[in-house]
């Protein structure tokens, strides 16, 4: 009898208990396809340079070993005629060559590089989602953190880490598991039975998926129906959802517990033609008449109601509504206002006593991995990521002048590469973000994400830091 097997009665005997399997996301290298520019320029002197080659050739008496040899630990200087030609991909801007010959080597910001930046999402973090992309590993630099440490929106709070409860738990390296599994659904506030213990009224009922941020559809693009195949077959090895249009799952005959169909205004007639009946149905917008006869159709389905950001959620809640997405209706404006927008709907739904009822998600202006817990601590229950898996597969952002409404104005361009060489970006995009967000909960002593939703406690202002270190201070503005 295999071991794990358990005898149930007289010559009864269960299959093999499956081995436990801890969830991971496996990374693999997923260089870029489309040469990205360098972050700086090595301006070299060519004439001193040649000038110093012969000096260091005297000096060295014909050593030449000696004399040519690299001041570069990086590789810049690589190659067999050196500084004549610098391999600026490898140049950190460490600026040992520039203090030991500076007269010889300057290094500059490249000017080119800025172009990697799209409206919303800086030159610096397209740069850390690339690197992200790429290796699926956590960006760390030798030189530490330079950026901001204070400002609007997400820059504006920081995640305190004081209340350490055990120090040396790692989930990143398996010492210790983290939970990421967050649930998407309804859960009523009381269990009621009748008189023969039979439950009377609605269940809990949820999607469970492992990592708390859901793939968004696909951009406008010639080659949408590529990228989408891309983000569905993410989703299905992430176990996660995909939120895909309705029209294009009927095109394409899509199914599977990954794919939630996303259901315009005028698709409500088109539910009869799916295939198989859905896990999620996201509708876009509130309209109690189409969500009743959405809900009578799929009684099993859980439905999520897509509606801008700032809505009324505790009104939808009170008509029914269960999961809630919030969306912003300008991605890049609301990097300003969407931690404030975020916490006012949540600190609503608590006040009316339903926030345990709701899954509330949201999308618009998450960028990089430090914003999901902060959206999390802030109130949701997951994220949709949209624009940073794009830039992920190194989209550009396109804009037509002449193309009427905001919506019909904008499109993406992908390169042309496999759909394997895509997931594996999605993928690893995943993978460090998960990552990342374990850190910070395993320096908050949180074993599951679930219990960071929410955790203001957690959390420090900006605005509500200087005000109670300023606040009595001549010319603070109050």
């Amino acid at each position: 009898m295999c071991p794990s097997a358990r005898r149930i009665g007289r010559g009864e005997v269960t299959a093999p208990r499956p081995a436990f399997q801890r969830y991971a996301i496996p990374t693999d290298p997923a260089p870029d396809v489309v040469r990205v520019p360098p972050r700086f320029r090595v301006k070299v002197t060519k004439y001193r340079l040649a000038a110093l080659a012969i000096g260091e050739v005297i000096h060295a008496r014909g050593n030449m070993r000696v004399a040519l040899s690299r001041p570069c630990m990086y590789g810049v200087f690589g190659r067999p005629v050196g500084g004549m030609a610098p391999i600026e991909d490898l140049c950190v801007a460490c600026l040992r060559c520039t203090v030991e010959y500076p007269r010889v080597v300057r290094i500059v910001r490249n000017p080119a590089r800025e172009l990697l930046a799209v409206p919303g999402i800086s030159a610096d973090e397209v740069e850390t989602l690339l690197y992200e992309s790429r290796t699926g590993r956590v960006p760390v630099r030798g030189a530490g953190y330079r950026g901001p440490f204070g400002g609007s929106g997400w820059d504006g709070m920081w995640l305190d880490m004081s209340e350490i409860v055990r120090p040396t738990r790692d989930g990143i390296h398996g010492r210790e598991h983290i939970s990421t599994v967050v649930d998407i659904g309804e859960r009523p506030p009381f269990l009621a039975f009748d008189a023969a213990g039979a439950p009377v009224g609605p269940l809990p009922r949820g999607r469970a998926i492992s990592v708390p941020f859901l793939l968004g559809p696909a951009p406008a693009d010639e080659r949408a129906d590529e990228v989408q195949d891309v983000l569905l077959e993410a989703a299905r090895h992430l176990d996660t959802l995909a939120l895909v249009p309705l029209p294009t799952i009927l095109e394409r005959g899509l199914a599977g517990p990954h794919v939630a169909p996303l259901v315009g205004a005028g698709d409500l007639s088109l539910l009869d033609r799916l295939p198989a009946p859905p896990v999620v149905v996201e509708i876009d917008g509130w309209d109690p008449i189409h969500h009743a006869a959405i809900a009578a159709r799929f009684p099993d389905a859980i439905l999520s109601v897509r509606v801008p950001l700032g809505s009324d959620a505790v009104a939808l809640v009170r008509a029914g509504a269960r999961v809630i997405h919030l969306v912003a209706p300008d991605w890049a404006a609301a990097a300003v206002s969407l931690p404030d927008d975020i916490r006012r709907t949540h600190l609503a739904l608590v006040e009316a006593g339903v926030r345990d009822e709701v899954t509330l998600l949201g999308s618009g202006a998450v960028r990089v991995a430090e914003h999901v817990p902060k959206a999390i601590a802030c109130g949701l229950d997951a994220v949709v990521l949209d624009v940073p898996l794009w830039v992920a597969l190194q989209g550009r952002r396109r804009e037509d002048p002449g193309a009427a409404g905001a919506s019909a104005a904008v499109s993406w361009a992908f390169p042309r590469a496999g759909e394997e060489w895509a997931v594996r970006r999605v993928l690893n995009v995943a993978a460090s973000w998960r990552d990342q967000l374990i850190e910070i909960l395993g320096a908050m002593g949180l074993r599951e994400v679930r219990r960071l939703r929410g955790e203001l406690g957690r959390c420090m202002f900006q605005v509500d830091v200087e005000r109670e270190a300023l606040g009595g201070i001549d010319g603070y503005p109050a």
